[in-house]
Parts: structure tokens; C-alpha cells; sequence
């Protein structure tokens, strides 16, 4: 059963190949079109709806076989044995390490190092769109919202810094030759990068007395230092200036918003689909956006004549798409009226040189004297922007080229 559903993932990915190729050429000729009339003829919109549709209806159906080959999987993982995935505070607090450590067999002094996986990287097209569910259990946590990271293509690193090639420029002069002529040379710009690895870290004190109640442990590590980590990586990824002991985030090196015409009654919907052909003419289809939430509640509360919600459906939950592409939503203040469209898994790759580490100390400044512990949460990870014209930003309501 697996191996159909891989062969059918298999035709699915090269139907919206084949779609995506198709829908860059007529992108092109729709822009030429534009700057030509003045407007796009009926007869291109009704194309270009076809295109989009197919590849919704694909990048849909991609999810859905994603989707169904993930839990076959599982499903065989289960039956072979195989362990269900923990979150942080779960792998903490069941480390052999932690296991009978209590607030009366600690000793001064003593560190304990507890290593956790990173159960939120996430692989293939569709995923990330619905989180994991998480299994049943003492002091279960609320879902947490997508970050940035749920879109890169994950990867990882044993060395402290990356060293790259990144393509910057292709001008293609391809033609046909007749015989016995000099074939023209396309030009293809390189620059080679270093990536250094940065550390995200913070603390947090408490009682002694919580080592009694792995409970409560295992819940503050999830819910509070996990997101921390995140929330700071994000911004890390977005708008990290680049040198040292900071990440150089997409946005700094992102294309500026230039839609290609202005639609009629224009709303912040149709900036996204605008931002989505400027992607799509860069031949590196957009495959999320990052949002601010503001933003994204503005969307989702948009009506129309008669009043009904054009997306959303207050009686149902769904993950948070547009345009058949998933919506990381953040809470940033600098982002708000903003937004960052891209072929994230093609245009950009992480690297984790260590993922979450979890370190509890009894002995840091005061704690002896205060009977206090001091809990350590920290990663190491790099970000390589390898396509920067993979990466549309701007704010919305940007003026259309030429206009």
C-alpha cells in the first residue's frame, strides 16, 4: 500500500511540476500583455484562473497524499514497535539522567544535562499546514501556532559555521543554433557564503521543590522555554542583520513587493496573489507566507456584499492556507502591515548544529542559599539563504509597477 501511495505522490509531483512550468510561461506572457495593453484580456484571466486552480487543486491533493503516506507509515512504525514522538519537557523529564532525581537526592553543584530532540522540523511540501497531535497525558499543552521554521527545508551540521555557494544572477541566452555557429553563453553569477552557527539560550529559576513534580516541569519547559526559543528564532530568521553572533534573515535580502498591475476593488488578498506571480515569474514558486496576525485576522474577516466571510467559517477549524499555501502567523510588532512570500523549501535551508538542550543546575549565583534551581534551554542553528529572489516582500497596498 505504501509503495502505491508513493507512486502516486511520485505523479502528483510531477503534475504540478508540469503546472508550475506551464503557469511561469503564462505569467510571463500575461505581464507582457499588461505592460503592452493596459489590461488583461478575458481571455488571459481565464487561463490564468485555470493554471491557479490546477495548482491549488495539486498542491491540495500533494498534501492529502503526503498526508496519507505519513500515516501509513506511522501506522507500520506503531506495529514494528516504534515510539511515539515526545515534546521537549516529555524528553527532559524521562531522560535517564533525571529519572529518580528528586529536590532530596541533588546534590550541590551538580548539573544535569538532559538532550532533546527537535520535534518540530518538519519535511515534505504540505507539512506543518496541521500540527502533531499530541498524545493524551498529564498537564497537556494548548496547540501552538506555526513559526517560520515549519516552512525551511530542515538540515543539519557538526560544524560551526556553513560554508556555501549562493547563485545570485542567471541571465538565460538560450536560442537555437544553426549549424556551424558559436553557441551563446548564458551568465550565471555566484558568491560564495559563510553561515556562521549561532546559539539561542535563555534561563529561568525555580524552586528546588519543582523536581518533585516532573508534571509541572515537563509543562514549563514546553510551554514557556520551548516558545521563547522559537519566538526569538523567528525574529532570528526574518530580520537577523548577519555577522557576528547573529543569523542574516530573509527579509534584508527578500525582493521588494513590485506588483505586476493593479486589480479592481484591490484588497490584501489580492497582494498575496500578486506576490505569488512575482515568485512565479522569478521561476521559483511560492510555496507560504509569513504574516503578522493583525494582518491575517484582517484576511480572514474579510466579507462580502451580502456580508458572509469569503474565507473563513467561524463554526470550523482549519489550518491557516491562502491561495493553497500555508499562513505562518506572527506576532512581531516591526511586521504588522507586512508580509514575506517565497519558495521557502527551495530558497532557504537551516541547519541545526544542536537542537534543544535542557541543563539544570543547583548551583548558579545564590541558588544554594535560596534552596533554588536554574534551568537552561539552548539551541545552535544557522540559516543559509540560498535564493534570495526566491522571496517577496513589502507592504501591503504597494503601488503596481509602472504605476
Amino acid at each position: 500500500m505504501a509503495d502505491d501511495i508513493r507512486d502516486l505522490l511520485k505523479q502528483v509531483t510531477n503534475d504540478l511540476s508540469r503546472v508550475n512550468d506551464e503557469f511561469s510561461k503564462k505569467a510571463e506572457e500575461t505581464l507582457t500583455e499588461v505592460k503592452n495593453t493596459g489590461k488583461m484580456s478575458e481571455q488571459t484571466k481565464a487561463e490564468v484562473d485555470k493554471l491557479a486552480t490546477s495548482q491549488t487543486e495539486l498542491s491540495g491533493k500533494l498534501e492529502e497524499v503526503t498526508a496519507r503516506l505519513a500515516d501509513v507509515e506511522q501506522k507500520k512504525a506503531r506495529r514494528g514497535g516504534g515510539e511515539a514522538v515526545q515534546s521537549w519537557g516529555a524528553q527532559a523529564v524521562a531522560s535517564d539522567k533525571l529519572k529518580g532525581l528528586t529536590s532530596s537526592t541533588v546534590h550541590s553543584g551538580q548539573r544535569i544535562s538532559a538532550p532533546v530532540k527537535n520535534v518540530l522540523i518538519s519535511s515534505g511540501v504540505a507539512e506543518g499546514v496541521v500540527e502533531p497531535q499530541r498524545l493524551p497525558g498529564i498537564d497537556t499543552l494548548p496547540k501552538q501556532r506555526l513559526f517560520i521554521r515549519d516552512l525551511i527545508a530542515p538540515g543539519q551540521t557538526t560544524s560551526p559555521a556553513i560554508f556555501w555557494v549562493q547563485q545570485t544572477g542567471f541571465t538565460n541566452n538560450a536560442a537555437v543554433v544553426p549549424e556551424n555557429t558559436t553557441k551563446p553563453y548564458s551568465n550565471i553569477t555566484f558568491a560564495t557564503k559563510i553561515t556562521p552557527v549561532v546559539t539561542i539560550a535563555h534561563l529561568f529559576k525555580a524552586s528546588k521543590q519543582i523536581l518533585d513534580d516532573f508534571a509541572q516541569l515537563q509543562s514549563t519547559i514546553d510551554a514557556e522555554m520551548r516558545y521563547g526559543l522559537k519566538y526569538v528564532e523567528e525574529q532570528e530568521f526574518l530580520f537577523g542583520v548577519g555577522g557576528a553572533g547573529n543569523i542574516e534573515g530573509i527579509i534584508p535580502q527578500a525582493s521588494p513587493f513590485a506588483p505586476a498591475f493593479e486589480p479592481d476593488a484591490r484588497t490584501n488578498i489580492d497582494d498575496l496573489r500578486l506576490a505569488i506571480l512575482q515568485s512565479q515569474l522569478a521561476r521559483l514558486p511560492c510555496d507560504g507566507f509569513v504574516i503578522h496576525s493583525t494582518d491575517w485576522a484582517a484576511v480572514e474577516l474579510t466579507k462580502d456584499a451580502n456580508g458572509g466571510y469569503i474565507l473563513a467559517n467561524p463554526l470550523r477549524i482549519a489550518g491557516p492556507t491562502l491561495w493553497g499555501k500555508p499562513v505562518v502567523e506572527t506576532e512581531i510588532p516591526e511586521f504588522e502591515g507586512e508580509f514575506l512570500a517565497g519558495a521557502f523549501r527551495t530558497g532557504a535551508q537551516l541547519f541545526d548544529r544542536e537542537d534543544a538542550n535542557v541543563v539544570i543546575s543547583t548551583e548558579n549565583a545564590d541558588d544554594f542559599e535560596k534552596n533554588m534551581i536554574t534551568v537552561r534551554c539552548e539551541e545552535r542553528t544557522a540559516l543559509a539563504v540560498k535564493r534570495p529572489e526566491a522571496f517577496v516582500t513589502g507592504a501591503f497596498g504597494t503601488a503596481a509597477a509602472g504605476g
